[in-house]
């Protein structure tokens, strides 16, 4: 596993939940379509009906509410960001306004008391999340924790590219320090965010991970690899799906 970060320095921390308000904004039936169609493309089904869903990251809470809409028993959401936890609040309000089933909860993966007192759940859900906690070794541990036997953990994982990578993270770095490093960052490379070449910047902290790094820690802790998306040697995302076949060591 490559470590680039173990925390997160005081003010570079960046407030993920401002972006999720904007996207709340331009909410469309398509994308919640898309969140379900992606759901089902994961996990090979059509129904997510008896089983139960951890959101660890919830964001804006699309998925949670997809988990729902796909007949989901139980949903819980959690985020470290409030901005995050207000906007899954917001669409538990529009769409199952006074649900039973779906709670919503400001939460840290890395608080291994809290993440306890939640039991274990069939279906745990972290997309894009557990590279962005400052402890990223921590992060998969917890939420492994947290998938009882039979059960799913799917994670989507920034690639490790060697020393791209290890630029990026500077770039994230500076960026999320103050007003000063984020001008000087967007005056940089906003030719190359804007025509898509770059991650969203804000991303900080920063840890990435190979396929095979991710595969063989998860095999130590009792999984199988379902189900891979590969982003190749690109930037981006490696995407998994594991199965608990037995408690690790």
């Amino acid at each position: 596993m490559n470590v680039l970060s173990t925390s997160a320095p005081d003010g570079a921390r960046f407030g993920f939940g401002r972006k999720w308000r904007r996207f709340l904004a331009g909410l469309s039936d398509e994308r919640i379509h898309s969140a379900e169609q992606s759901l089902r493309e994961l996990l090979g089904s059509g129904n997510l009906e008896g089983k139960s869903f951890l959101d660890i990251g919830s964001g804006d809470g699309l998925f949670s509410m997809a988990a729902m809409r796909l007949g989901a028993a139980r949903v819980h959401s959690l985020d470290y960001d409030l901005d995050s936890v207000e906007c899954t609040r917001e669409l538990r309000r529009r769409y199952f306004p006074d649900s039973p089933i779906w709670q919503v909860q400001r939460g840290n993966v890395l608080d291994r008391s809290y993440m306890q007192a939640l039991g274990t759940w069939d279906l745990v859900y972290s997309w894009g999340v557990l590279h962005h906690t400052g402890n990223m070794r921590g992060a998969f541990a917890s939420a492994a924790a947290v998938v009882r036997q039979k059960g799913h953990l799917i994670i989507a994982i920034y690639n490790d590219q060697g020393w791209r990578s290890r630029a990026w993270w500077w770039i994230k770095r500076i960026y999320n320090v103050n007003a000063l490093g984020r001008a000087i960052v967007l005056a940089t490379f906003i030719p190359y965010y804007v025509a898509g070449a770059l991650d969203w910047l804000g991303g900080f902290p920063f840890e990435v991970d190979s396929r095979s790094g991710v595969e063989a820690y998860f095999k130590t802790q009792g999984f199988t690899l379902e189900h891979l998306v590969s982003c190749g040697s690109k930037h981006g995302c490696n995407q998994f799906v594991f199965r608990r076949c037995a408690f690790g060591s």
